[in-house]
């Protein structure tokens, strides 16, 4: 298999990790329905809620984060029904945590995969704010392990990225599995996992559809940066943007929307750096709004909606009712 080649797959399986339906709702408020829900069987990380959270990015036409609305420009359908939103907090510049999930695979070895995820955390360091922020950094290849809990000191995170090294095959799906258990647990509400990898997973006993139904039910938005070299850069970005031809690639590219993140193709600094500004504004400009859950136990589909015809909005896809008696 040619190194071209292996790299399309790599961002096939990173994108199906995040899911299999388009996040991003327009005004006009498609519904996304039944179809690509994710499978049944699914890892046991069902939470009982009354009261779902759902944080959410707003852009205008251009692309930029719209920071003014109000609860009244929004509408939440859950399971196609329309909730009342009970509780609403805008778009504050608030503090984030971030779960830094590195790719440490025998295949980062290759075109110094390894470096240039070093590079891009760099970038992602330099626009966090000390004392303000927190960061943890994980590192997986068969196995996860916590290299550097989560710290308020982003350079303890550029220090203890120095001591990882590639080896080893790939279980990208339990890895990012994992870690949405572990960033679930911090206070604040403004989290997400950034995943720097090129590998393919090779090893996991999740799938990408259980793992993207754990990660959108926990309203933690998985944010996929694939560090490629310069060569492969244009036909990986393709799969990306679904420019490969056949309509099913094109749809590849909407399923890293599933959680409410984005996946970003680097191959420069220029790259590496704009990828974490962008994903670092929608983490801390996010609205978040709340609803009382009213239905069937179980999975429960949702669609956030906006009144105004030229915005659109992302956020995660569903979440799991509690199992009610009587």
């Amino acid at each position: 298999m040619t190194r071209r080649a292996r790299l399309l797959i790599v961002v096939a399986l990173a994108l199906l990790v995040l899911g299999s339906s388009r996040a991003t709702t327009h005004a006009q408020g498609h519904d996304r329905g039944t179809n690509g829900q994710p499978a049944t069987d699914t890892p046991t990380f069902r939470t009982a809620v009354d009261l779902v959270s759902v944080a959410l990015v707003v852009r205008d036409r251009r692309g930029r984060v719209v920071r003014d609305l109000s609860a009244s420009d929004f509408e939440v359908y859950d399971g196609g029904q329309m909730r009342k939103i009970v509780e609403f907090a805008p778009a504050e510049d608030g503090p984030i945590s971030i779960a830094v999930l590195v790719d440490v695979s025998g295949s980062m070895q290759v075109g110094s995969g390894l470096d240039a995820a070093r590079r891009t955390m760099a970038h992602l360091v330099s626009w966090m704010r000390p004392a303000h922020d927190e960061i943890a950094l994980f590192a997986f290849d068969t196995r996860l392990e916590e290299v550097l809990p989560f710290t308020n000191d982003p350079q303890q995170l550029l220090d203890a990225t120095e001591s990882l090294e590639a080896w080893g095959q790939t279980s990208l799906y339990d890895a990012i599995e994992a870690t949405a258990r572990r960033i679930t647990q911090r206070a604040t509400r403004r989290r997400a996992i950034v995943v720097l990898t090129d590998g393919v997973d090779t090893s996991s006993r999740f799938s990408p559809a259980q793992v993207s139904q754990v990660a959108s039910a926990t309203d933690v938005p998985v944010y996929v940066v694939a560090v490629v070299p310069a060569a492969d850069h244009e036909s990986v970005q393709a799969v990306v943007d679904g420019r490969a031809g056949d309509p099913n690639e094109a749809e590849l590219a909407n399923l890293s929307w599933w959680t409410g993140g984005s996946m970003f193709v680097v191959s420069t600094a220029s790259q590496a750096s704009s990828a974490v500004r962008t994903l670092l504004a929608e983490l801390r400009h996010q609205y978040v709004l709340a609803f009382h859950a009213d239905g069937a136990s179980g999975w429960r589909p949702l669609d956030i909606r906006l009144r105004r015809r030229d915005f659109t909005v992302k956020a995660r896809s569903g979440y799991f009712a509690a199992n009610r008696v009587g």
